[in-house]
């Protein structure tokens, strides 16, 4: 009789340890700190298809999905869009209640959006790109845009015909300033006489704003546009194409960011033939950081109130692999100026 009472405690015991054991098993996974790992990311307001900077980013945190067999969704990875400012804090406090184990604000803009989130949700990670945010539970992510900038700034002070080149920007700040002020440098290191009109947009969202003030400085006789403008860009490739097909003959060009936008320079004349106007593209590649900041995470290494600085070392900051525009000697002459800036010979200036 005394067996069999030891012998029934003894079940209830084990059926409770196996109870709590699976409670505490369920709560883990759904929070995605036992056998998940979840990422989401709240974009700025050019959208995941901006084929600028929220685009690669996403296409960074996808990549890292997949090299960890996560799915899309809450479970895996996500993101959710910005149509404006007023959606950060709400799309970034979604993700918290949804329990992302790393929570990305893409793009300066959301800097103060993250900095008042993360101080109330301590437990939860989080990373902004192209920003800083001084908190033990955000990693800032940062870019040496300036010198890749002077290398397409290189390709379009040797290219151009009229020696007038422009610069088209988003929203004026120390950010873009880094842009300008790396282009205008690398233009003017290889053609001291060239011309670099500069101009801003004010969005990183306005087609109409950057074809306008494209359509300006080509009418001035520009012939080469650097646009670090988001989607704003997207109207600088439209007015390139048409002036492009008023006039044939015109030499004229584009220089894209963040992601090699050579397709956005596709277009045909009148009559049918294909031509393209990307000279070539600034490419930052925010993909490279997302990714290897998710991976770090994953990992148990989040640097959370550290500043992590991509460049040309980690092949996150460059000139896009398309080179079907560029000339050889001018190709040489890019590469030349980045081995100067690889060995310090050239320090690139980071304000205009």
């Amino acid at each position: 009789m005394k067996m069999k009472k030891m012998g029934l405690a003894l079940s209830v015991v084990l059926a409770a340890g196996t109870i709590l054991g699976a409670c505490g098993k369920s709560d883990k996974s759904e929070s995605g700190s036992a056998s998940e790992f979840t990422v989401g990311m709240v974009t700025d307001v050019g959208g995941v298809d901006d084929k600028s900077f929220n685009q690669s980013a996403w296409e960074g945190i996808q990549e890292f999905g997949k090299a960890n067999n996560l799915e899309k969704g809450n479970k895996g990875y996500n993101y959710l869009q910005s149509a404006s400012d007023a959606d950060y804090a709400t799309n970034l406090n979604t993700m918290v209640r949804q329990k992302f184990d790393l929570v990305y604000g893409i793009g300066f803009n959301l800097q103060k959006a993250i900095t008042d989130i993360a101080s109330k949700h301590k437990d939860t990670k989080f990373a902004i790109v192209d920003s800083v945010v001084e908190a033990p539970n955000v990693a800032s992510i940062t870019f040496k845009e300036n010198e890749g900038s002077f290398l397409v700034g290189v390709a379009a002070g040797l290219t151009t015909k009229t020696n007038k080149v422009g610069f088209v920007g988003g929203v004026k700040g120390d950010l873009i300033g880094k842009f300008e002020a790396g282009f205008t440098a690398g233009v003017k290191a290889v053609n001291p006489k060239a011309q670099v009109d500069v101009q801003y947009a004010g969005s990183f969202a306005a087609a109409d704003k950057g074809k306008a003030i494209a359509a300006s400085m080509y009418g001035s006789g520009a012939d080469i546009i650097y646009h670090a403008s988001g989607a704003t860009g997207n109207g600088v490739f439209s007015e390139a194409i048409d002036e492009k097909v008023q006039d044939p003959n015109r030499e004229i060009w584009v220089i894209g960011v963040d992601k090699d936008q050579h397709d956005e320079g596709n277009g045909k004349t009148k009559d049918g033939k294909e031509f393209n106007v990307t000279l070539t593209s600034m490419v930052k590649r925010v993909d490279v950081a997302v990714n290897d900041l998710s991976q770090k995470t994953k990992d148990g290494k989040f640097p959370g109130g550290k500043i992590i600085e991509y460049g040309l070392d980690q092949n996150a900051i460059g000139i896009a692999p398309t080179k079907d525009n560029l000339k050889e000697d001018v190709i040489k002459k890019v590469e030349e100026y980045q081995q100067k800036i690889a060995k310090g010979e050239i320090t690139v200036p980071t304000k205009p």
